[in-house]
């Protein structure tokens, strides 16, 4: 919001700032089962919502902090430190003191595929990479 003076009076505007629409990828157990109800911790289970983002320079680190802070699968204390793309290949460096990032082998799958997934929406990113390599290991 922004304010002007007119006639002597403060007038406020809202200031409409440009913005783009952009996906997380969320997981939906009910969507990853096979014909016998097993849960097959893929990503047939990935469901896309939808959320706008104001425009910046940095679009793909705005979108997966955005998601970190959205509750995804309780990843309290975990940040985004860093992204780097180069050739296509996006690295995301993260900050996990609370060892939010380990656990089961179907967990921490589902939650790569959600972070890579919310990269790779961006059509500069092939490959997603993650900082450091212990990140996301059962």
């Amino acid at each position: 919001m922004t304010a002007a003076v007119v006639a002597g009076y403060f007038v406020f505007q809202s200031a409409s700032r440009p913005s783009r629409e952009i996906k997380l990828y969320y997981y939906s157990q009910e969507l990853d089962k096979d014909e016998n109800g097993n849960i097959l911790c893929s990503r047939k289970g990935l469901v896309p919502v939808e959320r706008k983002i104001p425009t910046t320079q940095t679009p793909i680190q705005d979108t997966v902090k955005l998601l970190l802070s959205s509750g995804l699968a309780d990843l309290e204390g975990v940040s985004l430190k860093g992204a780097s793309l180069k050739d296509g290949f996006l690295t995301l460096e993260f900050e996990d003191p609370k060892n939010k990032t380990v656990g089961g082998a179907c967990r921490v799958g589902i939650l790569w595929f959600q972070i890579e997934a919310t990269a790779k929406q961006f059509p500069e990113v092939q490959q997603v990479r993650f900082l450091p390599e212990e990140l996301f290991q059962p």
